[in-house]
């Protein structure tokens, strides 16, 4: 084989393995479907296990930036303390990966951004600007035109955030200018479409204030830079075209057409200026006009939960004085008693949880000894358990497994299989799972299984609550429960704590 049939085959497999190393997972790419669909829960859940899969083969890049977006999904929904231990596990990653200096400074600054987003979400301004700090070491560090110009970003978002006006608006005058030198335009554009998308999710009127306001003045500054630019390009050519009829000795007819035509073009610039300013009016009216249905609808709803609670409270003592044989009287009772639970858990959300160390393996077999009564003919009951120490909420963790089981036990048919394992999955990580031979839960129905209030129930039929309670004590202890999609021969659900 010659020299250039060789280099010609190196150069293919070389391509092949750069193109393979830059494609998405499996894990990542339904990550993003499930993300699209808006299941927060399912989306967070496969981006850890990307995260974890691109680290285990030493893919730290994708890696970091699929643990970064499950952290963003944690603290949207004010899971503070998930997001910071996620955050702390990535920058573990990064300290035991091999790389230069630069590639490092680079991934660390990701972790700092989101840290620093959190502090703002929180409202915790010297916390937000010690992160802010670190932020500008690692981007200078890193070496990256493209992270300092982010630094910029973010510097604005900070400081409009805490009300320095001034400061966030020299910072993002600073970016904008850039970008606005070299005639990148759409790009300073969306920088502010951005700025003023995320003062809209941090419910930061300030900052959506100051960037209507920088917003609408760079508008127009570029609108005159624009239309010199325009102005010129069209002095040029109308300049280029009298050349040419000069040279060509073309007649006085033409020359009026070129003239007319440039005319109508200014008119349709003209009127394409009006409307884009009509559309950005409306759109500045509908956006103020949605956010007071939120901010009323998001009061409504806590005072309809509120509501709900104060009567199944009332309505217990009277219920009580029922005939309770009565399937009807009974379901009611235990309706009432969910509803009370589950708000009481929803009210102690910043509460911290008791914890106390449990043997895991004599646990286990107390909580599947308590279904051996209520299985069918034939069901094997199987605990796979070490002889551990683990240390947990004793009373939140019982509730959920007895539920799991209870659940498994209705649901798998005779001479079927009932799992409860336990597994270590690191140093503060570990997982209860829950596995029958049932029928399972169709795929379109499983992110719904944790929603309460969703439809409907015959009471005596059960009232769809367990599930929801279940994943709000799991939250509580710093967790989540969630379905594991790969697993098809029935159902198991994954208890995953963290300590």
């Amino acid at each position: 084989m010659n020299k250039k049939a060789l280099l010609l085959l190196f150069s293919v497999l070389f391509c092949c393995a750069f193109a393979s190393a830059q494609q998405k997972s499996g894990l990542q790419q339904r990550a993003e479907a499930e993300s699209e669909k808006g299941n927060i829960a399912s989306t967070r859940f496969l981006y850890i296990r990307a995260y974890e899969d691109y680290v285990n083969k030493g893919q730290l890049k994708q890696g970091v930036e699929c643990g970064v977006k499950a952290t963003g999904l944690y603290y949207k929904e004010n899971y503070y303390e998930q997001a910071f231990n996620l955050l702390r596990r990535i920058d573990q990653s990064i300290a035991a990966q091999k790389m230069t200096d630069s590639d490092k400074s680079a991934l660390y600054y990701l972790t700092a951004k989101e840290r620093m987003q959190i502090y703002m979400k929180m409202r915790r301004a010297p916390g937000a600007l010690e992160h802010l700090k670190m932020m500008e070491s690692y981007a200078n560090a890193s070496g990256n035109e493209s992270v300092k110009n982010d630094l910029l970003y973010n510097k604005a978002i900070y400081y409009y955030t805490f009300g320095q006006n001034a400061e966030g608006n020299r910072v993002f005058k600073e970016m904008a200018d850039k970008l606005t030198a070299s005639k990148e335009y759409d790009k300073v554009d969306e920088v502010y479409k951005t700025l003023i998308a995320n003062g809209r999710r941090s419910n930061s009127a300030n900052l959506v204030a100051q960037s209507y306001s920088s917003y609408m003045a760079w508008k127009d500054s570029v609108s005159a830079m624009k239309a010199a630019d325009e102005l010129a390009a069209l002095k040029k050519q109308l300049a280029d075209n009298e050349a040419t009829i000069d040279e060509q000795s073309s007649s006085l007819t033409w020359r009026q057409a070129i003239i007319i035509g440039l005319c109508v073009l200014a008119a349709a610039l003209a009127a394409a200026l009006i409307i884009g300013g009509i559309v950005l009016l409306r759109f500045v009216l509908l956006t103020r006009k949605q956010k007071k249905v939120i901010k009323l609808a998001n009061e409504n709803n806590a005072l309809k939960a509120k509501f709900i609670s104060n009567i199944s409270a009332q309505l217990e003592p009277t219920l009580q004085k029922l005939d309770k044989s009565v399937p009807e009287v009974q379901a009611l009772l235990d309706f009432s008693s969910h509803i009370q639970t589950l708000s009481a858990i929803e009210n102690a959300a910043d509460e911290p949880v008791e914890m106390e160390d449990v043997q895991v393996q004599q646990f286990c077999e107390d909580m599947m000894e308590q279904i051996r009564d209520k299985v069918e003919s034939g069901v094997v009951l199987k605990v796979n358990a070490s002889k551990l120490t683990a240390t947990i909420n004793r009373e939140y963790v019982t509730h959920i497994l007895l539920h799991l089981l209870q659940n498994a036990a209705e649901y798998t048919p005779a001479n079927g299989t009932i799992w409860l394992e336990y597994k270590k999955r690191g140093a503060h990580t570990h997982q209860f799972l829950v596995s029958d031979t049932g029928c399972g839960i169709p795929e379109e129905k499983r992110e719904d299984v944790f929603k309460p209030f969703l439809e409907v129930h015959d009471l005596t039929k059960g009232d769809g609550l367990g599930l929801p309670t279940c994943k709000q004590m799991a939250l509580r202890m710093n967790g989540d429960l969630d379905i594991d999609p790969e697993f098809t021969k029935g159902t198991r659900f994954v208890l995953e704590l963290h300590t």
